[in-house]
């Protein structure tokens, strides 16, 4: 199976605490479960894992270039200042790997200071505002273009 890693950035393990209004009640662990699941239902094995701390997501995206797993990335807050994240989702990219981000809601239609993505322009795409739906639009995504570049066989 072809790994992806679904990294996510600060603040969302209180997915169901903070602001629920903006990013509803379901838990990281929910997100988690369902996100796995979409995975395997898309012959991708995925892992999701969240931090608050960038460097620590800066060594996942090198981790994921080195192993050659395409990446899900919820940058949260990162996603409109941290210019370390780019580059090191840019070397995902580089490496002819995958790499989609994700927003469960959508930042163009909140504050003005959200408008704004940095790791947006070295994507292989971006998908918002579907709530948890979007981690599942941005697996078959993936799915779809692996299956798209996969050789046809006699």
């Amino acid at each position: 199976m072809t790994r992806v890693l679904i990294l996510n950035g600060p603040n969302l393990g209180r997915l169901g605490v903070r602001e629920p209004d903006v990013y509803g009640a379901l838990s990281f662990d929910d997100l988690r479960e369902r996100a796995t699941a979409w995975a395997g239902e898309s012959g991708l094995d995925a892992e999701v894992r969240q931090t608050d701390d960038e460097a620590e997501i800066v060594r996942w995206l090198h981790e994921a270039v080195d192993a050659g797993a395409h990446v899900v990335l919820n940058p949260a807050a990162f996603t409109h200042y941290s210019y370390s994240l780019r580059d090191a989702a840019a070397q995902v990219t580089r490496a002819g790997l995958l790499l989609v981000e994700v927003h469960i809601s959508n930042p163009m239609a909140r504050e003005e200071f959200r408008h704004t993505s940095v790791v947006g322009p070295v994507a292989t795409g971006t998908v918002a505002g579907f709530g948890f739906d979007s981690y599942r639009l941005a697996l078959a995504a993936i799915a779809g273009r692996l299956a798209a570049d996969k050789p046809a066989t006699a």
